[in-house]
């Protein structure tokens, strides 16, 4: 399943809707059946698409962890043959912020996300942010199955 490691980001972006300076991880360390680990150093890059005023909310680490589990249901339907169904973020539960911003961590940003249950588009994840021994963000998501125009 995980044999060609790292992944780095053009072949991540075969695997999520998001393309160009929107695509935020930079490689997918290691991933199995249940869990992805992804670094990134884009919260660093002044053309970051998310930024506002020069600066990088920590907000924001919501949306690198739910990359994370879209690249991870990506990498999950191609190692079975398929492609995976589109989706989309439906809840945050348990967010936490452990910082002001992403723009001054100096260190790649860790992101590790753990599917905790579900198929498909219908998951629910946990994902933990950090830089080094620094705790950046974590919480909970679930995304959902897009409904395609003409499918329902």
């Amino acid at each position: 399943m995980a044999d060609h490691l790292p992944i780095h980001k053009a072949e991540i972006r075969t695997l999520i809707p998001h393309s160009d300076l929107m695509c935020l991880l930079d490689a997918v360390m290691h991933w199995d059946d249940r869990s992805i680990v992804c670094i990134t150093n884009t919260h660093r890059d002044p053309a970051n698409p998310l930024r506002r005023g020069g600066r990088l909310s920590v907000v924001h680490a919501f949306e690198y962890g739910a990359q994370a589990a879209a690249v991870h249901g990506g990498l999950r339907a191609r190692s079975v043959g398929t492609t995976a169904a589109p989706g989309y973020l439906a809840a945050l539960r348990n967010g936490r912020l452990h910082a002001a911003r992403l723009d001054p961590i100096h260190l790649p940003l860790r992101i590790c996300a753990t599917r905790l249950f579900g198929e498909q588009a219908n998951t629910v994840y946990e994902f933990i942010i950090s830089a080094a021994n620094a705790l950046v963000a974590e919480g909970r998501i679930t995304i959902v199955q897009r409904d395609l125009p003409g499918s329902g």
